[in-house]
């Protein structure tokens, strides 16, 4: 990264940084979406106990992984106020953070697992795979979060390219894994829908490993030694890491355990409507990579310009990584509008699964125009380490207005399932509107702070 004087330069540098990191987000996606689009050619009740599974799985991985990404500014900031000698200690305390939580998440799964699924009403079938699928998957806890240090490490250094190349070589390999697990072939077991856990799990430590190779000898990365020396735990360094990477962790768990919480909802549906509705929030989350990958992208920059107290700049990355969004959330809604048919096609080949999905993608549309909002604020607050508000605004949006609303309209309406989504979409709006309100406060406050 490099400070630019321009608002060419500004876009140059905001989409050298961006492409990889939507590269690594859309193949980071494209892994889920081989799990689901393989388990719902496998069968429904496949596809709808890796839908569970996955609901339980994903905000404990994405909730816990959002507290390591604290180390992304927090690097970033490091750099623009040069101070590079600092970062391998920073780094490692990431990693030592990161060994606590998979230990936690394995031995919260023992004892929690079984009564968090005997309060679904599920078929037995379906029980059974999701029970399975989490079971192997807690193989790949340690690796999926030593790895996201890593990651964020890269990024922080505003080296997006490494995460880029990690996932694409990643890919191919968990896809081949999926197709051998769960259709048992070169004398695999033939698994369904758990194959890919199995899948998923052995890929996350074949991601940690290229990670620790590319920072152990490649430079620049070789160059921190983040790997030259063991830190003891420093409690001051946690407090850092806990104090911007809870609030960011628990905004994202918010966020990502409503959808959990209502896919959960909906096993009082039948499995059909629960692998319709799984495969239409697997397809919206694909879209959702678009603003996320913008909003990583903002985190880094910001995080450098506010390093070294470049307020104004880090204002002008926000207002042009909002306006990207907006604008890729209006192609989005055309294709969606377009070839709604075809893009529920993709997930299955039973007719009323189909044509449930489709109806379920309509409410798609206004889930990402909140998110091109929502997301690329979020990055940029975490950019100037303002994390508390944005989980607040998390926590009411989602579960105080989104939740309660769909689950309402649910019940005491004709909507049935789609009410859920009508909630999670009121819900987006409100914490968008919220967002927005906090950055306009705190870009102010930054640029009257340097002024003095």
């Amino acid at each position: 990264m490099k400070q630019t004087f321009t608002y060419s330069q500004k876009i140059r540098q905001l989409l050298a940084i961006l492409l990889p990191v939507l590269v690594t987000q859309l193949t980071t996606f494209a892994m889920s979406f081989f799990d689901i689009f393989m388990s719902g050619h496998y069968s429904s009740i496949d596809l709808a106990g890796v839908a569970i599974g996955t609901s339980i799985w994903i905000p404990v991985q994405t909730g816990l992984g959002g507290i390591l990404f604290a180390v992304t500014p927090i690097v970033a900031q490091l750099i623009g106020a040069k101070g590079e000698d600092r970062v391998a200690f920073k780094v490692m305390q990431g990693f030592l953070l990161a060994a606590l939580l998979s230990v936690l998440v394995i031995a919260a799964g023992v004892w929690a697992l079984e009564p968090i699924l005997n309060l679904m009403n599920l078929e037995a079938e379906v029980r059974s795979i999701a029970q399975r699928y989490l079971v192997v998957m807690g193989f790949g806890v340690p690796a999926y979060f030593l790895y996201t240090v890593l990651r964020c490490f890269f990024d922080g250094l505003g080296q997006t390219r490494i995460s880029m190349l990690i996932s694409l070589l990643s890919l191919p390999v968990n896809a081949v894994l999926n197709y051998v697990f769960i259709y048992g072939k070169i004398g695999a077991p033939e698994l369904g829908g758990v194959g890919t856990a199995v899948a998923t799990a052995t890929t996350y430590w074949l991601m940690l490993a290229i990670a620790a190779s590319f920072a152990w000898a490649s430079k620049p990365f070789s160059g921190f030694g983040i790997f030259s020396r063991v830190y003891p735990v420093s409690l001051p360094a946690w407090k850092e890491l806990l104090g911007i990477g809870i609030p960011i962790g628990l905004a994202i768990f918010f966020e990502t355990s409503i959808f959990a919480a209502v896919t959960m909802l909906m096993s009082q549906f039948n499995t059909m409507t629960i692998a319709a509705h799984q495969a239409a929030i697997n397809f919206a989350s694909f879209l959702y990579m678009v603003p996320l990958s913008i909003s990583m992208g903002l985190t880094i920059l910001v995080g450098y310009e506010v390093g070294a107290g470049r307020f104004k700049d880090a204002r002008v990355y926000g207002l042009l990584g909002i306006g990207l969004a907006i604008a890729m959330a209006a192609l989005c809604t055309v294709a969606l509008l377009l070839f709604d048919q075809q893009i529920a096609g993709l997930y299955t080949r039973e007719t009323a699964v189909l044509e449930l999905t489709r109806q379920f993608l309509a409410y798609a549309i206004f889930f990402q125009l909140a998110d091109a909002i929502a997301a690329p604020i979020q990055g940029v607050l975490r950019g100037y380490k303002d994390v508390n508000i944005t989980f607040f605004i998390a926590l009411v949006s989602y579960w105080v207005v989104g939740l309660p609303l769909g689950w309402a309209l649910a019940r005491y309406t004709d909507l049935g399932p789609f009410g859920f989504w009508i909630g999670l979409i009121t819900g987006l709006a409100f914490g968008a509107a919220g967002l927005y309100g906090r950055l306009s406060y705190i870009q102010r406050r930054s640029v009257n702070v340097a002024s003095m």
